[in-house]
């Protein structure tokens, strides 16, 4: 029998560990990966077309490039699900303001926080921002990301949001990564709004989306619905107002106080709700019901130091959907790596590694509508894969703060490193 033709083989694969499927694993099925021993993958016009045992993959394909992986640990790239990397300016005095005992409220009343972003990143050209924006996009990828989503939300206002989105839309270009746009006008209410809140609303309303939506330039509408910054009320205007207008819609939800927007964000059939630190009982069986994921963010209530954790054992329990993500932003998480993210949410999230890498890849996928390409190693799926320096997937949650990626290979192509 003559063999199949590929572009790549992937060889000598000391231990294969992914999830499986295009749908979400939920709860116990979530530590059900496919670990595979001596493993070997074969590529073909960007895409796995085998993936199994080194002994049956070169048996039935043969191709004009070969990569040993020299016994190392593949897995599937991450997919960061829910990011602010665009912006203009830097906020480390901030992080040495908290450090000295302040709030993360007293430092965005002393002039800091969000607002502070905003101010620099309306300032800034939109060839200022891809220079600054571009390095950390780069390190996203060097940390075995393969797919990204990124937020505007730091112009809060129609000319800035759509520079925001430009710059995203440069940066789907100039990397290897695939990018996923998402428009978050509603991030916060703007200096000039703050005595009129209703007024903000009717501007996102009646101008702002219909402006990005005639831009093509995102799929997604975000809203931080939360305690002083948008109401349920307000959020449910918006986000009907995005939705009516083509976009699918994600959340900032119940991340400091439970106010509802877990509900909300099942109530509109939301691909995502996020952060969730304050969901309640009702918000989590809401979830439940409408298959709405649940993307946690252990980066960030780790970076100012809350008290509590969203619960991620008892959305497991409950049978909802869990993603992972860094939420890289320069306030509250200013981390491109995923890799740690993996070790806080073993550690303050009780997700076994197994279930750490399924949040990280399949369900970060499903939780961006892209669970049918990548986060996954399977025949059809993209060939977007990790070889790491290590042997073993709990290697990565285990052996924190360094950066353990070997090979990033995206679409069948080496992007970082070599072999």
């Amino acid at each position: 029998m003559s063999k199949k033709r590929a572009d790549l083989l992937i060889t000598n694969i000391g231990q294969l560990a992914t999830p499986r499927g295009k749908k979400p694993a939920r709860g116990e099925k979530m530590s059900n990966l496919r670990v595979i021993r001596d493993a070997a993958v074969a590529v073909k016009d960007g895409d796995l077309t085998a993936v199994g045992t080194g002994e049956k993959v070169l048996h039935d394909y043969t191709a004009p490039k070969e990569l040993d992986a020299g016994g190392h640990l593949v897995t599937p790239g991450f997919v960061d699900p829910h990011t602010h990397i665009v912006f203009a300016g830097s906020r480390e005095q901030e992080f040495e303001m908290r450090c000295q005992g302040a709030s993360y409220k007293e430092i965005a009343l002393a002039g800091g926080g969000i607002l502070s972003t905003v101010l620099a990143t309306r300032e800034a050209s939109e060839d200022e921002i891809l220079d600054q924006s571009l390095p950390r996009l780069k390190r996203c990828l060097e940390f075995g990301t393969t797919t990204v989503e990124i937020k505007s939300g730091y112009g809060l206002d129609t000319a800035t949001e759509l520079k925001m989105l430009r710059v995203i839309d440069r940066l789907r270009k100039k990397t290897p990564l695939d990018v996923v746009s998402t428009f978050l006008g509603a991030h916060e209410v703007p200096p000039e709004y703050r005595s009129d809140r209703d007024g903000y609303v009717r501007l996102l309303i009646e101008q702002m989306i219909p402006a990005v939506a005639e831009s093509g330039l995102a799929e997604f509408t975000d809203i931080f619905t939360e305690q002083h910054v948008f109401d349920v009320s307000q959020s449910r205007r918006i986000l009907q107002a995005a939705k009516e207008a083509g976009f699918k819609l994600r959340l900032h939800a119940d991340e400091i106080v439970s106010l509802g927007g877990a509900q909300l964000a099942a109530e509109l059939q939301a691909v995502s709700a996020d952060h969730l630190g304050a969901i309640s009982a009702r918000g989590i069986k809401a979830l439940a019901e409408s298959g709405t994921i649940a993307v946690l963010l252990p980066g960030t209530t780790f970076f100012i130091n809350l008290e509590s954790y969203a619960p991620a054992t008892a959305l497991k329990e409950a049978g909802v959907a869990i993603a992972l993500s860094t939420d890289c932003n320069p306030g509250s998480s200013m981390t491109e790596s995923m890799q740690i993210i993996q070790t806080l949410a073993c550690l303050y999230l009780d997700l076994p590694p197994a279930e750490a890498l399924s949040a990280s890849t399949l369900n970060a996928a499903c939780a961006i509508d892209r669970g049918d390409r990548v986060g996954t190693l399977e025949p059809g799926k993209q060939a977007d894969l990790v070889i790491w320096d290590c042997a073993d997937y709990r290697a990565i949650p285990y052996h924190y703060g360094v950066n353990l990626v070997r090979t990033v290979i995206k679409k069948g192509k080496v992007v970082v490193g070599g072999l």
